[in-house]
């Protein structure tokens, strides 16, 4: 049960990869989210529901085994956020990107609450939930935005 839990909260161990592992994560929640992108909204907001409760029971568990306090190897949080940012994401991978980016931003430098989030709470949730606010604040940019300029970007391209 040990392994799978840290396969799960480890995004299939993409978290253990050097330097970058939030990025690495990050990169990889675009493949299961490819996959998923297509559900109709409430089986798709119920695959993010899913997410949080995996996550958060994941996350806190891999906390315990290995001892340390948000382990930067667990990255099931930005699989979350990134899932939470490209909701109804526009169906083109400019906008993908824009999104990952996005996210990245936030999850880096974690304005408020983000910040406040991450140093306050503890545990699963604490691990999970700075990453959710991100989300949804690249959320809402990604769509801002893409209203604001995504058929000029399109154009340009």
């Amino acid at each position: 049960m040990d392994r799978l839990i840290l396969l799960i909260a480890t995004g299939c161990y993409s978290g253990m990869i050097p330097k970058a592992p939030g990025t690495w994560g990050s990169l990889f929640a675009l493949l299961p989210w490819y996959f998923c992108r297509d559900l109709s909204l409430p089986v798709y907001l119920s695959v993010l529901a899913g997410l949080f409760v995996v996550g958060f029971l994941t996350a806190g568990g891999a906390e315990k085994l290995m001892d340390r306090p948000d382990p930067g190897c667990v990255v099931i949080d930005e699989i979350l956020g990134v899932f939470i940012t490209l909701t109804l994401a526009p169906t083109h991978p400019v906008a993908w990107i824009i999104g990952f980016v996005l996210f990245r931003f936030f999850d880096i430098l974690k304005p408020f609450p983000i910040g406040w989030l991450d140093k306050h709470l503890h545990g699963g949730i604490g691990i999970m939930i700075d990453d959710v606010v991100a989300g949804f604040y690249a959320l809402i940019c990604l769509q801002l935005f893409w209203q604001v300029a995504g058929n000029f970007l399109l154009s340009a391209l």
